[in-house]
Formats: structure tokens, sequence, C-alpha cells
């Protein structure tokens, strides 16, 4: 079948998984299992390669189980998902629901109606503001993102200096990585100038960071925190022909700020990951919950090592939408 799409609006290792599927299948044919999957449109960057991998699962999951039907859902809106979930839930006993909330605490409320109905919840990266709601977790280590980027940058500038920030929306990740960020700034000596959101949206970032710099005549460094609106920022920079900023960083692991690592760029020479594939991840460990004999319960962080010229192809793959 199988996708809904709605235009309204790891510890464990892929390859261990996809592998441990097909034990299972026995296991899946004796009913049938529906699997919905509620995402983010590909509204930027990062989603883009969110719904990526999320149609591969759809297609490999369904592939080695003649009886589970995955569901997916996009939505570019916190009220479109909403709106989404409801049909999901009115339409369709749901076995399991994986999730990628649009915002924490618009979609909290909705998922609970869903998780009273007996269905399994796996939250993925922006969590729900009651965490109880979930069965699963799966996410990057955003505190991690946050402060080994800030380690990284205090280094850099001995400690001190002035700098602005740029958050993404209101969600839970948000708020853990400008936490993980500030808890180590604020031990420097080095000045957070201004703060503000940008939604995770370069046009938003590039806006923004022409009224930081209309604003703020000296400013020795930015992070964005994320690499949509890095590359928005860096627009910004170069259009106004600043040179007092020294480095401008991002994170996420966009290929594009892969690429600029590589290079040895100096001001952005370094990033942090945070994979999109995630969500594969998630519907797979789901799946394995009631196809694979495999109980699934608790959190999952990645983590998330600097990305420097030394270790990046690692983390470099040319071939993926993000």
């Amino acid at each position: 079948m199988k996708s809904v799409i709605h235009k309204a609006g790891l510890l464990l290792s892929t390859a261990t998984l996809v592998l441990a599927l097909p034990l299972g299948s026995a296991q899946a044919q004796e009913r049938n299992v529906t699997v919905a999957v509620s995402i983010p449109a590909a509204t930027h960057g990062w989603t883009g390669g969110v719904v990526y991998h999320a149609e591969q699962a759809e297609k490999e999951v369904e592939a080695a189980f003649a009886n589970v039907d995955v569901v997916l859902s996009t939505a570019s809106s916190a009220t479109a998902q909403v709106s989404a979930l409801e049909d999901l839930s009115a339409t369709r006993k749901l076995d399991a629901l994986v999730i990628l909330p649009f915002t924490s605490e618009e979609l909290t409320g909705p998922v609970e109606q869903i998780k009273e109905k007996g269905t399994f919840i796996s939250v993925v990266d922006r969590g729900l503001a009651d965490p109880t709601i979930q069965d699963l977790y799966v996410a990057g280590d955003n505190i991690a993102v946050g402060a080994n980027t800030a380690r990284w940058l205090s280094d850099k500038l001995g400690g001190e200096g002035e700098i602005v920030v740029l958050r993404g929306i209101p969600t839970v990740i948000d708020d853990e990585r400008i936490k993980g960020f500030s808890d180590v700034i604020n031990k420097t000596n080095i000045k957070i100038l201004d703060i503000q959101y940008a939604n995770w949206n370069q046009d938003e970032a590039f806006k923004l960071m022409q009224d930081y710099l209309a604003k703020y005549p000296k400013i020795d460094a930015v992070w964005a925190n994320d690499d949509d609106m890095l590359l928005g920022v860096v627009e910004a920079v170069d259009r106004a022909g600043r040179k007092d900023i020294k480095y401008a960083l991002g994170g996420n692991g966009m290929k594009q700020v892969i690429e600029m690592v590589k290079e040895g760029n100096e001001r952005t020479p370094v990033s942090t990951p945070y994979p999109p594939s995630m969500i594969k991840s998630a519907i797979y460990m789901t799946a394995a919950q009631f196809a694979g004999q495999a109980p699934m319960r608790g959190s999952f962080l990645l983590g998330a090592p600097l990305i420097t010229p030394e270790n990046a192809d690692q983390f470099y793959f040319p071939d993926s939408p993000f």
C-alpha cells in the first residue's frame, strides 16, 4: 500500500535491526499489525532527510513482514499533524505510532489520547511535553550537541568574546541544545549578545542574522543550532562583508556543511552529527516490538562527537538528501 500522505499541511545499528527483522516474520503473520508513522513534511533539509528515510523504512519493513502495514503521514504544521493523527486514529486500529512531533506542547495531548487506546508509542527527536506517554524514545544527544560545540568555541575564543545564538522552534530538543550550550558558555567570560528563534529555517535565519549584524557592530562568533539556519547566517554575513565574525557554527551534519569541514573552512571548521535516519531506526525498533520477539522500551540516544576535518569522511554521505 501504503502511504497516506496528508498534504494539509542508538545504540542499535540499522544493519543489525534489518537483519533481525525477518527472523520474526512468522509471528507477524499471525495478526495484522498497523504501525502509523507521523512526521513533519520536508519543510527544510533535515526533515527532507527524515521523509526520505521514513519512506525507505516503510518499504523495507513491509517487504519483511507481509502483515505489517506501515502508514506514513506527513504534515506541514503542528495543527496539520494533530488533524492527521485524529484521522488516522478514527479510521484505523493503530497497534503502534511512531511520531516525530512538529512541536512538543501541541502534540502531547493528541498523542496521549492515542496512547489511551492501547497503542504503543515511539517518539523520535522532538520529545513530548510529558515523557511518560512514550514507550520508546529515539533521538540524538541534544545536550551534547550544544555542549560539545560550546566547549570547542570557548577554547578557540580563549574564553572571551561576544556571540549571538539562533534558536530553532519551541521543542524539547531545542531547549536541550540551548541548555547544553549555555551551561558551558555561562562558565566562561563569553557574552551572549542575543538569542532568538529562527525556526530551523534558512530564510528566517538570514533575516535574523541581518538584524543581528545591524544591531551589533562587533560579533566574534555565531551559533546557529542547525545547519539549515547556518547557511542563512553565512549568506547574511557574506553579503554584509563582516570580517569580525571568526566562527559560524551549526549542527546536524548536513552534507553541504560537512563539505565545508572537509575543505578546512576557517569560519566553519567543525560540526556535530544529528542524523535524520534516526526515524528509520525507530520504525525498525517498533516493528521488532511486534514481530521480532524483541521488546523495546526506554530511551536510545545517538552520540554527538565533533565532526572535524580528520573524521569528516565518516559522516559524509553524498547520496543523502541531507
